[in-house]
């Protein structure tokens, strides 16, 4: 998908920049991921090999990234960014392992690989994502991540209420509705922002949880975040539609197959694509508190609409 307008001055340099930026963190917390999750011999040793299969296997790692560089912006300790930002992308990671299921999506290619199910068998795929999940809660909960117990209790709240019921999970459960019943653009859109927006949003907060920061900035992050997220799913619902299997390392069309309302089915795609557009802007101009210093942020949001994966 090509940018709906010229690129200004400097915009490939900045590109090039996230590029880098994206890849040491992806690399930061495998590592991180690795040593949190470690091989083992003993009885169980299958659950933590599909643990490792679902969790380390690539991916844009973009939600690791949101924490990392919101954290940069308040001077937090790499450490303890890299270890929040391990546990989002366990809990991420369980829920793309439990969303492949037969009973979910039914899908038989993650990331250009088999799905922990097919790879596994579907009982140990629920029990690595449930093992992902719960970890994710332990490496918050450690004094390792933030000195600060009042910190860490903040984390563990915001990450429960974006991942549960009236986040993550309340918005799968409205996206299994939607194979049956018809949604309309505001139902469409609160299904998406549960489903992605709120994980997004904390990923984006916890930079603010770590680095105590103020209310406008904490604020700012999620308005960026909101609009992020929304651009995000827009791009995902185009991809369902234009990109191939090769390109997303994942099944297309499932959408259409399955009858869901998505926003490409309700605006068309050149709306859509639109709106996606004007979301990444809308996006950027909440980072204006921070002065030029969310540089590598605001170029996510054009690094979210030009992606073909």
């Amino acid at each position: 998908m090509e940018p709906s307008v010229p690129n200004p001055p400097g915009w490939t340099d900045v590109q090039t920049s996230l590029k880098q930026a994206m890849a040491a963190c992806a690399q930061a917390v495998e590592d991180t991921i690795g040593r949190l999750l470690p091989s083992t011999d003993l009885a169980e040793a299958r659950v933590f090999d599909a643990m490792r299969y679902g969790c380390l296997n690539g991916g844009k790692r973009l939600r690791p990234f949101l924490v990392i560089q919101s954290a940069d912006l308040f001077g937090v300790n790499p450490e303890c960014a890299e270890r929040v930002a391990a546990a989002v992308e366990m809990v991420h990671s369980y829920s793309l392992i439990h969303d492949d299921l037969p009973a979910m999506d039914d899908s038989d290619l993650r990331r250009g690989k088999p799905t922990c199910h097919k790879a596994f068998d579907e009982a140990t795929a629920v029990l690595a994502g449930d093992g992902l999940l719960t970890l994710a809660f332990e490496v918050l909960a450690d004094p390792a991540t933030h000195e600060d117990p009042n910190i860490r209790c903040q984390l563990v709240t915001a990450l429960a209420k974006a991942a549960g019921g009236h986040g993550m999970v309340g918005g799968q459960m409205l996206d299994l509705i939607a194979e049956t019943e018809r949604f309309d653009l505001g139902a469409t859109t609160r299904l998406q922002r549960m489903k992605t927006g709120e994980m997004i949003a904390f990923s984006c907060e916890a930079g603010g949880i770590l680095g105590r920061a103020a209310p406008p900035h904490r604020t700012a992050l999620r308005a960026y975040a909101h609009d992020l997220g929304l651009a995000f799913q827009i791009v995902d619902d185009l991809l369902d539609v234009e990109g191939t299997e090769a390109e997303t390392g994942k099944s297309v069309g499932r959408d259409a197959e399955a009858g869901k309302a998505t926003f490409v089915s309700i605006l068309g795609v050149d709306r859509a694509r639109a709106q996606a557009d004007l979301l990444a802007k809308q996006a950027v101009a909440h980072l204006d508190i921070f002065e030029g210093r969310a540089h590598l942020l605001e170029a996510v949001a054009d690094f979210v609409v030009a992606r073909r994966t």
